[in-house]
C-alpha cells in the first residue's frame, strides 16, 4: 500500500520531467545535472515548510486563518515567497555557472527540475497524509502548476543568462528580478484563489490552471523551436 502510495505521489512530477527533457531536441541536459536539481528541489522542501509554518504563526496570532487578510499575506508574503525564493535559489546555486547551460532553454529544463523536485517531495507527504484521491487532485492541479512556476522562473532565468554573457548586466538584474517576481506572483495567487471559497472563486481557479496550461505549453514548444546559443566564450566567466 505504502509503495503505490509513494508510485502515485512521484509519477506524475517524474513523467512532467520527461516530457520537458524530451522538449530540448537542440542538446539534452547531463543527466547528473538534472538529478542534482531535481533532489535540490526535493531538499528546499523542508525549509520551506518551516518558514511558512513560522510566519504564519506569527500572523495567526493577530488575524483569523479564515480571514481575508490571513490568507492574502500568507499566500502572497509567506507561501509564495518560501517556495519560490528558495527554488531559486536552488536553481541558480545548482546551475548558472554549470559549463552544460549553454543555450537558453537549458534554463527552463534546469528550473523545472527543481519545482518538480519540490513538487515530488511536497506530494509525498500530502499522498500519504491524504490518500489517493488526493494523489488524483494534485496530479491535476498542484504538480502541474508547479512546472508551469518553473517555466516561468526559466525562461526569465534564461533571458538574465543571454544578457549575463553579454555583460548586460542592468538587463540581466531585471530578469533575474522576474524570474523571482513573475512565478511569486502566480503561485501566490493559485493558492490564493483555491483556498478561497465560492462557486465564483471556484470558477476562477479552474479557468486560471487551464490558462496557465495553455500558455506555458504554447511557451516552451516556441522557446524549444526557437532556441538561442549562450557565447560559449562567455560562459565559464560568470560571477
Amino acid at each position: 500500500m505504502r509503495t503505490l502510495l509513494l508510485l502515485a505521489a512521484v509519477i506524475p512530477p517524474v513523467f512532467l520531467m520527461y516530457k520537458i527533457y524530451k522538449i530540448d531536441r537542440v542538446e539534452r541536459e547531463p543527466i547528473g545535472l538534472i538529478l542534482k536539481l531535481f533532489l535540490f528541489g526535493m531538499l528546499i522542501t523542508l525549509p520551506a515548510g518551516y518558514i511558512e509554518r513560522f510566519f504564519e504563526g506569527i500572523i495567526g496570532t493577530v488575524l483569523s486563518e479564515k480571514s481575508f487578510a490571513y490568507r492574502f499575506i500568507s499566500n502572497f508574503f509567506i507561501v509564495a515567497w518560501a517556495e519560490e525564493g528558495l527554488k531559486h535559489f536552488a536553481l541558480k546555486r545548482g546551475s548558472w555557472r554549470h559549463t552544460a547551460f549553454d543555450y537558453r532553454f537549458d534554463a527552463i529544463v534546469y528550473s523545472v527540475a527543481v519545482t518538480l523536485g519540490f513538487a515530488a517531495f511536497e506530494n509525498i507527504g500530502y499522498v500519504f497524509s491524504y490518500g489517493f484521491g488526493n494523489a488524483l487532485g494534485r496530479a491535476l492541479t498542484a504538480i502541474p502548476a508547479h512546472c508551469i512556476f518553473g517555466i516561468f522562473m526559466g525562461y526569465y532565468y534564461g533571458m538574465a543568462k543571454y544578457y549575463a554573457v553579454r555583460k548586460a548586466w542592468r538587463r540581466e538584474s531585471f530578469y533575474q528580478f522576474l524570474s523571482l517576481f513573475i512565478p511569486l506572483l502566480m503561485h501566490g495567487f493559485y493558492d490564493f484563489a483555491a483556498t478561497s471559497t465560492g462557486n465564483s472563486l471556484s470558477m476562477i481557479f479552474l479557468t486560471y490552471i487551464i490558462v496557465m496550461d495553455i500558455i506555458a505549453y504554447v511557451m516552451v514548444l516556441r522557446i524549444s523551436k526557437n532556441d538561442t546559443r549562450l557565447r560559449e566564450h562567455d560562459i565559464n566567466h560568470l560571477s
